[in-house]
């Protein structure tokens, strides 16, 4: 069979399916699940001893912060790209595309991209396109050969984080092994209350009982944003949204979420700000600090109905 990359594209599904043969891929062993991350109190401390180089130009002291809850997403969000593990993750999806599935170095190359366009994911397309693949053996095989020791732990990163008063949760679409992983070697595993994660947006996965029986959902898609918003429990309207991905925050935007951009010094048309570090979100996003008025609890809350009402206005994604 002769592999045509330029027949691939979003717009190519069908091609796509009749260039790749419909196998089932070896399975590595299976991965022990660990269990979800306790909730934790957070410690509540003033913000200028921690962020000396913080100057703050507005007034915020007698304003009430907008958000009750910060949600971060995870890999090139609270570490930066420069750490190389994001070229990891592609090397290991390629390998995985030649050594699980038979496929050719040229033809795993350009299938990891195609698939990452078409499906929002390689495990994504695959399963769609038939392939019995298990998500532990996937996320085995990318994760469980990352070199972790190039994350380091970022001491300014967890003090910026324990300063936040509000709830503080992880939206990943990584693995909660791959999270926990990650969270630890940052030092701030304890800084957060839930992780939202691949486990959360798929939970009948491992009960399929064919590969295409239940569709892979993660960011960007409206459903898989609304599923992890309903396991959290918030109000995205005083949810703030941080995210290096152009496409999530357009995403999280439409369902309602205050939305950062993350690693560029200018905002995207859906992200309401934009910053370049998310160490340096206390200088452009302070209103997170503004004090409670007269030290009480003025959070707004919201029961599930409301909630699910909120999160109904939104067009249903693929």
């Amino acid at each position: 069979m002769v592999w045509a990359p330029r027949l691939l594209g979003s717009n190519n599904i069908s091609k796509i399916e009749t260039l790749i043969p419909r196998r089932q891929c070896l399975s590595n062993n299976h991965i022990p699940s660990i269990n979800s991350l306790s909730s934790s109190v957070q410690p509540s401390f003033s913000l200028f001893p921690f962020l000396p180089f913080l100057t703050i130009t507005m007034d915020i002291s007698t304003q009430i912060s907008p958000f009750d809850c910060i949600i971060f997403d995870l890999d090139d969000t609270l570490y930066p790209t420069s750490t190389g593990i994001g070229n990891f993750v592609k090397k290991n999806i390629e390998m995985f595309l030649i050594e699980k599935c038979g496929f050719s170095e040229t033809k795993a190359s350009i299938l990891r991209v195609e698939l990452f366009k078409t499906y929002g994911s390689t495990l994504a397309g695959l399963r769609a396109l038939g392939y019995d693949i298990s998500a532990e053996d996937y996320h085995g095989f990318v994760h469980g050969r990352l070199p972790y020791e190039l994350i380091k732990p970022d001491a300014h990163l967890r003090n910026l984080l324990r300063t936040i008063k509000q709830r503080k949760i992880i939206f990943t679409n990584s693995d909660r092994i791959h999270a926990l992983r990650v969270l630890d070697r940052l030092g701030i595993k304890d800084c957060f209350e839930q992780i939202l994660c691949f486990e959360t947006m798929n939970p009948n996965l491992p009960n399929s009982t064919r590969p295409d029986e239940f569709p892979v959902l993660l960011k960007p898609s409206l459903d898989a944003v609304k599923i992890a918003l309903h396991a959290a429990n918030v109000d995205p309207r005083r949810t703030l949204f941080l995210d290096d991905s152009t496409r999530n925050v357009a995403a999280g935007k439409e369902v309602g979420l205050h939305t950062v951009l993350v690693g560029k010094t200018v905002k995207s048309k859906e992200a309401d700000y934009a910053v370049e570090c998310v160490n340096h979100v206390a200088q452009v996003i302070p209103e997170i600090w503004a004090n409670e008025m007269n030290g009480d609890d003025q959070r707004i809350t919201r029961s599930k109905s409301e909630l699910e009402a909120v999160l109904a206005t939104a067009t249903v994604g693929a």
